[in-house]
C-alpha cells in the first residue's frame, strides 16, 4: 500500500511539474524576424532592426502584453531569398511564431503568398506596391506609402518647381538591379509620359558601387538631365551624388525614401548640400511627441538617442503597430485573428514619426502621408510636409 501511495505521489507530482512546464511555454507570444545583418542593405537593416528588437524589449520591460512576455526569435538571411525561404519555414513551422517582421523586396515577394497559405501576418521593411494588394497578399501590411507612390510624388515635385517654359525638365532615373531597386521604376516611367516629363535616361548602380562615373557621363552624354531620382540605400545614394558633384553635372537630385537617412549625408558632405529626399519617416533630432516615449525607453534599454537614426525610428514604430494588434487580439491569438485586429487600426498616431496609420480590410498600406526633406548645412530638414499620395 506504501508503495502505490508513494508512486501515486510521484504521478501527481509529475504531472504538475509537466502542466507547470506547459503553462511557462504559454508564458510568450513568439513573433519572427527576418533581417539582412550581413548583406548589401545591411547599413540599413541593422539599425532598422535594432529599432524592431528595442521595442519589443521595451514592451517586455512593463510587463509584456497582457502579462505575456513577447519573444522575437530572428536571424540573418543576408539579402538571399532561399535563405529568407528557409528561415520562414523554420519561424513557422517549428517556432510557431503568430507574425513576422520582414526586410526586403525581393524575399517578401516570395514569401507573402507562403504567408497567406499559412495565415501568418507579414509586415516587411519593403514599401513595394504589390507587397500592400489586398488579394494577392491578403496577410501582408506595409506601414507607409509605396516606392510607387514616393517616385510619383518626387515628380509631379519637379513639375511643380518647373518654370521654364519652353521646353519640359528632363529627368534621369537611378536605381540597382533588385526587385527592390526596379519597384518604382515603371510607375515613374508611366506618369513622366503621362505629364510631360522628359524621361532622358535610366542608370543602373550596384548597392556596393563606390562610383558612378560610366552612369553619370552616360547622362551627361544623352543630353544632360535638370533632375535625377535616386531608389537606393545609402552607400549607392551618396555614391551617385559625389560622382555627380566630382563631374559637375548640375543634376538636382532627389532620392527615395531609402536614401534619406543620417549615412548618406556622411557620406556626401559638402556634395550632398541641396540633395532632396521623399521621405514619410522623421530624423530623432525633429521636436515630434513621438520622441517622448523614445526618449524615455533609451536609459531602460542602455541606448543613448544621439546614436538612434531615422532607421531606427522606423523599425521601432513597425513593431509598435504589430505589438498593438496582437494586445488588441489576446488572448484570442491567431494569425486571422491578428489580421482582422491589424485591420481595425485607424488614425494610430505615432506622435509624428509617420503619419497616422490606417488600416482596412481593402487598404493594407498604413501612412499615405509623406514630407520633402533637403540637407540643409550637412543636416536634414523637413522642405515641405503633409505631401499626399497621390490618387
Amino acid at each position: 500500500m506504501r508503495i502505490k501511495y508513494l508512486f501515486l505521489l510521484f504521478a501527481i507530482f509529475g504531472i504538475s511539474v509537466i502542466y507547470g512546464c506547459g503553462k511557462t511555454e504559454t508564458k510568450t507570444i513568439k513573433i519572427g524576424g527576418i533581417w539582412d545583418l550581413t548583406g548589401p542593405t545591411s547599413d540599413a537593416a541593422i539599425p532598422f532592426s535594432d529599432g524592431e528588437r528595442d521595442y519589443v524589449a521595451y514592451v517586455n520591460s512593463r510587463g509584456g502584453i497582457n502579462g505575456l512576455k513577447v519573444e522575437l526569435i530572428y536571424d540573418d538571411y543576408a539579402y538571399n531569398i532561399p535563405r529568407a525561404e528557409e528561415l520562414y519555414r523554420k519561424l513557422v513551422n517549428d517556432d510557431r511564431v503568430i507574425a513576422i517582421l520582414g526586410w526586403g523586396t525581393g524575399d517578401s515577394q516570395v514569401l507573402h503568398g507562403k504567408a497567406a497559405v499559412d495565415k501568418v501576418p507579414f509586415i516587411p521593411c519593403s514599401l513595394t506596391e504589390d507587397l500592400s494588394d489586398v488579394v494577392t497578399a491578403p496577410y501582408n501590411f506595409l506601414i507607409a506609402a509605396s516606392y510607387s507612390d514616393q517616385m510619383k510624388i518626387a515628380l509631379k515635385y519637379i513639375l511643380d518647381n518647373w518654370t521654364d517654359k519652353t521646353r519640359k525638365p528632363k529627368v534621369a532615373f537611378f536605381y540597382n538591379d533588385t526587385s527592390f531597386g526596379k519597384s518604382p521604376i515603371q510607375a515613374g516611367r508611366d506618369y513622366a509620359r503621362a505629364n510631360g516629363i522628359d524621361l532622358v535616361s535610366e542608370q543602373i548602380v550596384a548597392l556596393s558601387a563606390l562610383d558612378a562615373s560610366e552612369q553619370i557621363k552616360a547622362v551627361i552624354d544623352a543630353g544632360g538631365a535638370d533632375y535625377g531620382i535616386i531608389n537606393q540605400t545609402a552607400t549607392a545614394t551618396a555614391t551617385v551624388v559625389r560622382t555627380s558633384n566630382r563631374l559637375n553635372s548640375k543634376i538636382q537630385f532627389i532620392t527615395l525614401n531609402w536614401g534619406v537617412d543620417e549615412k548618406v549625408q556622411s557620406l556626401t558632405g559638402q556634395a550632398g548640400e541641396g540633395l532632396l529626399g521623399v521621405n514619410p519617416f522623421a530624423f530623432p533630432y525633429e521636436d515630434l511627441p513621438g520622441m517622448v516615449e523614445i526618449r524615455a525607453a533609451m536609459p531602460v534599454l542602455g541606448r543613448d538617442l544621439n546614436t538612434v537614426g531615422l532607421r531606427y525610428l522606423q523599425g521601432w514604430v513597425t513593431a509598435k503597430v504589430l505589438l498593438t494588434a496582437i494586445e488588441r487580439t489576446a488572448p484570442n491569438l491567431s494569425g486571422e485573428n491578428l489580421r482582422h485586429s491589424l485591420e481595425s487600426i485607424k488614425d494610430f498616431d505615432t506622435g509624428g514619426i509617420t503619419s497616422p496609420i490606417t488600416f482596412a480590410q481593402d487598404r493594407h498600406k498604413g501612412a499615405v502621408v509623406l514630407k520633402m526633406h533637403q540637407i540643409r548645412n550637412g543636416r536634414w530638414e523637413v522642405l515641405k510636409d503633409h505631401i499626399e499620395v497621390l490618387k
